[in-house]
């Protein structure tokens, strides 16, 4: 028997709306605890998803472009590697224009865990937005989308005083 959709939560009051920043980042932890929950049984830690996914996008990258990705330490990366390598996930190969620097790259056992994380992806966003219609799902990531490119220009991944001036721009 199939158990009832749990009640949605009322909408915010107008007053709250102004706190967008906190639903915002509700919605992501909501989103990665319940992804955490449905790659628990694949044996993966949100960090090694995290590496996976990375690697899947990026193939060849380095530990340190890894680690600037991952906004950690050099350090911390090279022990999530270590660790995915010693499970056979990952091969590091040297940089033919610079054998000092080791270039990352998926295993063929690790693809197929990515692609069946993809498919528990898929099916987490059908859920999480299964109140939406297409028009409003679109509506949604155009504007995510939008702010996405606003905070990146504004130069929201780089330490505190540190953002590119913009032409045009006061300083």
């Amino acid at each position: 028997m199939p158990r009832p959709a749990p009640a949605l939560p009322a909408p915010a009051p107008p007053e709250d709306r102004r706190h967008i920043g906190f639903l915002i980042a509700d919605v992501a932890r909501l989103m990665r605890s319940s992804f955490d929950r449905r790659v628990r049984r694949m044996g993966l830690t949100r960090a090694q998803w995290l590496v996976l996914s990375r690697l899947d996008r990026h193939p060849g990258i380095s530990q340190s472009e890894l680690a600037e990705m991952l906004e950690v330490e050099r350090a911390t990366a090279g022990r999530m590697i270590d660790r995915m390598e010693r499970r056979r996930w990952l091969t590091r190969r040297p940089d033919p224009a610079d054998r000092r620097i080791n270039r990352l790259f998926l295993t063929a056992e690790a693809r197929a865990v990515q692609d069946e994380m993809g498919l528990i992806a898929e099916g987490l966003l059908d859920d999480a937005l299964a109140s939406l219609d297409e028009g409003e799902r679109e509506a949604l990531s155009d504007l995510m989308e939008r702010v996405k490119a606003q905070l990146i220009g504004m130069g929201a991944r780089r330490p505190e005083g540190r953002a590119e001036a913009r032409p045009g721009a006061a300083p």
